[in-house]
């Protein structure tokens, strides 16, 4: 079904959550072992690897150095292991209990879960340039639509910014990560087909909402600098 038949989440801007000024900050879980593997992430359930254990630490330590100790935080992130041993780095550093929400999980690539990256390379459909590309299907059985993705993360995002906190740490995937980022603009769903935003393995990306114009800001995007040793 097109996405243009569905009725489908609003963004979650001020109106839909509650305006407050505030920072997100993005993070997309460091190395796993998937990675190293050289085999098919998304939902395939992967753990961080050694070096991995050792980047969620440096995250968690430069997100401490941005947020005072007395500002409120929240942490909420994919339930996926990856993902939330992250959360649980940081979780320690920020003084507080991670929220595991699985709508925050990486797309699902069906039966190329775990596979060899060559497996789905041969089967992959790549979407049009024009079209319904929220719905496309990639030729893999089991596996989410942009739509899935986008829907999914856009509920989990409208409930964790109902928080009323000055500080709200999302954890999350790579791909995952755009629609958070889209959501947080008001980006309505039916206008993400082309949307991207391209973030490396560990990185974070910060969001302010300003208290005057409650603007949308995203002030960087991707930033890995963190994890320079």
């Amino acid at each position: 079904m097109a996405a243009t038949d569905l009725i489908l989440p609003a963004p979650p801007i001020p109106g839909v959550v509650p305006a407050r000024a505030r920072k997100v900050f993005v993070v997309t879980h460091p190395e796993a072992t998937h990675h190293v593997d050289g085999v098919v992430g998304g939902q395939f359930d992967s753990e961080l690897t050694v070096k991995g254990l050792e980047d969620a630490d440096l995250i968690a330590a430069a997100l401490a150095d941005r947020i005072g100790e007395e500002r409120s935080r929240h942490v909420v992130s994919s339930d996926l292991r990856r993902a939330a041993w992250t959360a649980a780095a940081i979780g320690v550093v920020l003084g507080v209990e991670p929220e595991l929400d699985s709508r925050l999980r990486e797309k699902s690539y069906g039966l190329a879960g775990g596979r060899e990256q060559s497996w789905l390379d041969e089967r992959f459909v790549a979407p049009p340039a024009v079209g319904d590309r929220m719905s496309h299907v990639e030729g893999l059985d089991g596996a989410e639509v942009r739509l899935d993705v986008a829907c999914r993360v856009y509920e989990a995002m409208s409930e964790a910014l109902a928080r009323d906190v000055d500080d709200l740490v999302v954890v999350t995937h790579g791909y995952a990560a755009t629609f958070v980022v889209a959501a947080w603009i008001g980006m309505p769903i039916e206008a993400a087909g082309h949307v991207a935003f391209h973030v490396r393995s560990g990185s974070i990306t910060t969001l302010r909402e300003d208290a005057f114009f409650h603007n949308r800001a995203v002030l960087a995007v991707g930033e890995t600098a963190h994890l320079q040793r």
